[in-house]
């Protein structure tokens, strides 16, 4: 376990330049392009360092620093004492990506279909080469299903104006990762969200009233507690 946990904390660390560089290209407000260069010098923005700022003129882009770092090896080390058997690739997809979706989401409340779709492609194509390595194709049923739907409620969500709309591409591909460890844990990961975002709302409600300001409108990023329930409900299973 622990050779395991050390290789995962090791790669969430490598990965962090690629993740804060996705954190700067997609988080943006929605109808504006994507951000595919430093627009103080026009420098491509693929790799960023800890500190945030661009390598050819310092500008600062994207998430604070430190903290895409101290996220994905947080995430890294969590997928690492959690993961088991053929699915830990499917895994380890959805906590990297994971993680520049929940900062992205936090920044501009929206979750990319740039990002969105890479990640419901690994998982499924993982989920799949990880049954065939097991042995039990049947189990791919299960995670369709429950793709299904925990994503059926999310859109039912956003249809009434609850969720934005990547919200529930995002709850069909975990829903299908979360099929994989049962039914228990797929149902599992959606409450932890809808928990941890409630707990969420109302801690920055109470914020709001110490400091006498008016609570008009919480704006909860969903997509951060979609990902957390999901890490939450395979550490718990």
């Amino acid at each position: 376990m622990v050779p395991v946990v050390v290789a995962a904390v090791l790669v969430g660390l490598l990965s962090a330049p690629l993740l804060r560089g996705l954190v700067a290209r997609f988080a943006v407000p929605e109808g504006e392009p994507w951000c595919e260069a430093c627009p103080s010098c026009a420098r491509e923005v693929r790799l960023l360092p800890p500190t945030g700022r661009c390598p050819g003129c310092r500008e600062r882009l994207g998430a604070g620093p430190g903290t895409v770092e101290a996220v994905a090896v947080a995430v890294a080390f969590a997928v690492g004492c959690a993961a088991d058997g053929p699915a830990a690739g499917a895994l380890g997809w959805a906590a990297a990506l994971g993680v520049a979706l929940g900062f992205v989401d936090a920044r501009v409340r929206r979750l990319p279909y740039r990002l969105t779709l890479p990640l419901l492609g690994g998982v499924a194509a993982l989920l799949a080469l990880a049954a065939l390595a097991e042995g039990r194709p049947g189990v791919l049923l299960r995670c369709l299903l429950a793709a299904f739907a925990v994503g059926a409620v999310l859109e039912l969500a956003v249809w009434v104006g609850a969720l934005g709309p990547g919200d529930s591409p995002l709850g069909f591909t975990l829903g299908g990762l979360l099929g994989w460890y049962g039914w228990s844990v797929a149902l599992g990961g959606l409450v932890a969200a809808v928990v941890l975002a409630g707990v969420w709302a109302v801690l920055r409600a109470g914020a709001a009233l110490a400091r006498r300001r008016p609570v008009r409108g919480l704006d909860v990023p969903v997509g951060p507690f979609l990902l957390l329930g999901a890490l939450t409900a395979v550490l718990a299973r």
